[in-house]
């Protein structure tokens, strides 16, 4: 053990003390770390856990968070380190728990976990048609190209892939037919089986594919709550739609969707893709088949790549049908039931709210994607603060902010904010004390791989705080009923805290960007942007 190095900003080191144990050629998955992490944290007298595998990534984000020692820097990759901060004696009690809290097998897991499993490519059934991959980024391509060599299709989990990495592996798939999620693949279901982070779906006729993880997941669980299904929702990995990539999983997944005859129609759900592969998108969906809604968020030139999607200006010479481009994750699912012949529930309603003396929006994700598509409506936000540092004050700007608390830079040392509201709570704290702050925004996502009750640190802040003279707080849940946390009791608990429920990302917020511009930054009509194509021919 050792005292805790203080910071590099000249806050004073706290009176605890920081250990590193070093497993040799240790390994579990993520999520498996994620969940050991989270239950150390929150034993008496530990201010701060994670564990990790040692890769040089993961050594840099345990060194920006003050918890890398001598012992960790001498780790090799295929080692594990379990980092603690905290009094001797909790750091000694903590340690022991760790053997039993990486063999225990995650709550959703059935009885079906005690049998063998392999524990390497080559031991897996030759029937196997997926594998998924949740190694340091190092090792996962490698294991992704054996797993495509071996005739199963690759969900890559990992990050830390470079680039050069994702497009050889997405060129062999493609050679042998095959689809290659990621890396950095947080969500998928194909054939009813949920992957990563997923929501528990009704089975149904449409295929989704996505470079937006929690995007996908909103506009699933919107279609859900409306009564359609889901065939297969793929995700690609957030730089398939690069210039550089070239959205070689996402044309490969628009063939795959288009000659399923019980996909009836295409979701494609990503940011705005680099020009020339938008033309590339567009022109494939226009020869699906069927119909495809494309939500490229924030898009500002919806005219434009409609026009993409007529055979003449593309070249393409298959049945031309009907693309429907929309700037948002809530028209995405309305133009779907639309398309599909349903009617779309009615536009959300805001309440009225009392005026507060604040100027300022704090909008805190968990889900990198709403986050994005809040910026698109407050371009003049700060996106950043400094990180986390448990019992310092959080110092938020005198502008508006809006974060994404599931980036690195937030858990470094720590869970995921959708697995651990830790961080998240002690932001909005900060907000809920602060008298500049107008409105807070906040999403909770269920499902499989989030927390068992990820409201409940954020219900626990709001009523700590009272309603009266408060900022308003405007949350979305993004859950079916189907999931393990139970939506309903999730929202009541939201509601019973005080928090306003909106129905979509969309909706939450549209309505706090107007609460604190009065409309002035708003820089998108809501509503459908476009829709064009002929069906069928």
């Amino acid at each position: 053990m050792e005292p805790t190095p203080p910071a590099t900003d000249g806050h004073p080191a706290p009176d605890t003390l920081t250990s590193n144990s070093v497993r040799c050629d240790a390994y579990a998955d993520s999520v498996a770390l994620m969940r050991a992490a989270q239950h150390l944290t929150k034993l008496p007298g530990i201010t701060a856990a994670s564990l990790v595998m040692a890769t040089e990534p993961n050594l840099r984000l345990l060194a920006d968070a003050r918890l890398l020692t001598d012992e960790g820097r001498a780790a090799r990759p295929a080692d594990m380190i379990v980092a603690l901060r905290g009094t001797a004696d909790a750091i000694e009690h903590a340690l022991a728990e760790v053997p039993a809290l990486l063999e225990q097998p995650a709550a959703s897991e059935s009885s079906e976990a005690d049998e063998w499993v392999p524990r390497a490519l080559g031991e897996a059934d030759p029937a196997t048609a997926l594998a998924l991959i949740s190694t340091p980024g190092p090792y996962a391509a490698a294991e992704a190209l054996k797993a495509l060599r071996r005739g199963m299709h690759a969900f890559v989990f990992s990050d830390n892939v470079s680039v050069e990495q994702e497009i050889r592996i997405k060129e062999e798939a493609h050679r042998r037919g095959l689809l290659a999620m990621g890396p950095d693949c947080g969500t998928g279901v194909l054939d009813g089986v949920p992957l990563g982070f997923a929501n528990v779906l009704r089975s149904g006729r449409i295929g989704l594919i996505g470079a937006s993880g929690t995007g996908l997941q909103q506009v699933s669980c919107l279609l859900d709550a409306a009564g359609e299904g889901v065939r297969q929702m793929i995700g690609t990995g957030g730089r398939d739609l690069s210039a550089e990539v070239g959205a070689r999983t996402t044309l490969d997944a628009l063939d795959l969707l288009a000659a399923d005859p019980g996909c009836e129609l295409i979701v494609l759900v990503s940011k705005p893709p680099a020009s020339e592969v938008a033309e590339r998108v567009i022109a494939r969906a226009g020869s699906a088949g069927k119909p495809v809604v494309v939500a490229f968020l924030g898009t500002e030139r919806p005219a434009e790549l409609g026009d993409l999607a007529g055979a003449e200006r593309t070249g393409v010479s298959g049945p031309v049908t009907a693309v429907t481009v929309v700037g948002t994750l809530r028209d995405a699912a309305r133009a779907v039931v639309r398309t599909l012949g349903g009617v779309p529930a009615p536009p959300w309603a805001p309440p009225a709210v009392d005026a507060v003396p604040g100027r300022y929006l704090r909008a805190l994700y968990a889900g990198g994607t709403f986050a994005y598509e809040a910026r698109q409506l407050l371009p003049t936000a700060v996106t950043a603060v400094a990180p986390y540092v448990p019992g310092r004050e959080i110092d938020l700007p005198e502008r508006h902010l809006v974060l994404d608390l599931g980036d690195d830079a937030y858990t470094a040392g720590r869970p995921h904010p959708m697995i651990d509201p830790t961080v998240r709570a002690a932001h909005l704290r900060a907000a809920l004390s602060d008298p500049g702050t107008a409105a807070v925004v906040l999403d909770v996502v269920l499902g499989h791989g989030a927390g068992a009750d990820p409201a409940a640190a954020l219900a626990t802040e709001l009523e700590r705080a009272g309603e009266r003279g408060r900022a308003p707080v405007i949350a979305f849940v993004v859950g079916t009923a189907g999931d393990p946390q139970d939506v309903d009791a999730v929202r009541a608990r939201l509601e019973k805290a005080g928090a306003v429920l909106a129905p979509t990302s969309t909706d939450a917020a549209e309505w706090a960007v107007s609460l604190v511009t009065g409309g002035s930054e708003l820089r998108r009509d809501s509503g459908e942007l476009m829709s064009t194509g002929r069906t069928g021919r």
